[in-house]
């Protein structure tokens, strides 16, 4: 029985109400609980498929967790945070991008900072996000002895050997530059350059070193003499490339280069020297980003995981326990810069 008094209609400028946790678990077919755990990420694990029905609901009511009250309940950001040396080097934007990603998908959010290649300047990075209480932490480190205590926030290092006691994430860089060397002479290339990245810079040194192994087991030494370091940037790779290229007597018949954008400016060089690649030239670059996919011509690529790589860093930080990768290996994708596609 009622009143005969209809129900109120909300007024058109009258805020529509927010969709709250309850409502996600109704249209999830779950308890409040497991949408408590899904968004915070535990205490108690969730079954992939479930996870997905409650994101799913999430994403449809247009829920948003209410992050401040969250961390102010348990003292954290609810936030991962990466320290990258240039997020203009497309490698590192694909990187952030899935991090981004894998962690939206665990119920965090990415706070990027970006070191600008200054040690200083990541260490400064490192101790903002650690004050903002960040769940854990990412670093591609150019030098871990410059990040001091980090408070006991779980940091992985990637890409760098680590002091003692610090956790790190290799990906192949020696096997992956043996993989394009071994191409390369395997197609009777047998002077071989590298253009690397700076003495000391995240994975720089052992492609140099793998590059350097690879031809003295074969015997191809004349190469040797070919080596160019660049800043890891287009700008980087047009200087070596034109330091390399500038004498048509003394030449190199293939490079290996030390990352995409590197090669982007390599190309650029060997274009005004009048150097065809791949007819003149053979290039390999490292990396396979998008860079390599989309330059002329597509560059051949020791192609990195990103995926991979963001996984196997976000298990480091967010469930420290579970032992991760050594060494994440890498793969030879063949398109048109080397001549064999």
């Amino acid at each position: 029985m009622t009143d005969g008094r209809s129900a109120r209609k909300p007024r058109e400028d009258e805020p529509v109400r927010a969709a709250t946790r309850t409502d996600v678990a109704a249209r999830a077919g779950v308890s409040t609980a497991v949408v408590s755990y899904v968004i915070n990420n535990g205490p108690r694990p969730v079954a992939a498929a479930t996870r997905k029905r409650v994101l799913d609901a999430m994403h449809a009511l247009d829920y948003r967790p209410n992050a401040a009250a969250r961390a102010l309940r348990t003292r954290k950001a609810t936030a991962v945070g990466l320290v990258v040396p240039d997020v203009s080097n497309t490698y590192f934007g694909s990187l952030a991008r899935a991090i981004t990603n894998q962690a939206f998908d665990e119920g965090f959010a990415l706070l990027l900072g970006d070191s600008d290649n200054d040690p200083a300047r990541q260490a400064a990075q490192v101790e903002s996000l650690v004050g903002r209480q960040v769940d854990g932490l990412i670093v591609v480190s150019l030098e871990p002895s410059s990040v001091d205590e980090t408070r006991d926030v779980p940091t992985v290092y990637l890409d760098h050997r680590t002091q003692a006691g610090q956790a790190s994430i290799l990906v192949d860089n020696s096997d992956g530059a043996r993989q394009a060397v071994e191409h390369l002479l395997a197609h009777r290339k047998r002077t071989i350059a590298h253009i690397a990245g700076p003495e000391g810079a995240p994975g720089a040194d052992d492609r140099v070193n793998g590059w350097e192994r690879t031809l003295r087991a074969a015997d191809a030494t004349a190469g040797l003499a070919f080596l160019q370091r660049a800043e890891f940037s287009r700008e980087g790779g047009y200087e070596a490339g034109r330091a390399l290229l500038q004498d048509p007597d003394h030449r190199p018949d293939a490079v290996f280069v030390s990352s995409d954008v590197q090669a982007l400016g390599l190309l650029r060089a060997a274009r005004e020297l009048g150097v065809a690649v791949p007819d003149d030239l053979a290039v390999i670059s490292f990396d396979g980003t998008d860079d390599a996919i989309y330059s002329d011509p597509p560059m051949t690529a020791i192609e990195q995981p990103v995926n991979e790589i963001a996984s196997a860093a976000l298990a480091a930080v967010l469930r420290p326990g579970q032992r991760g990768p050594g060494r994440i290996p890498v793969r030879l994708v063949i398109r048109e810069s080397c001549g064999t596609h």
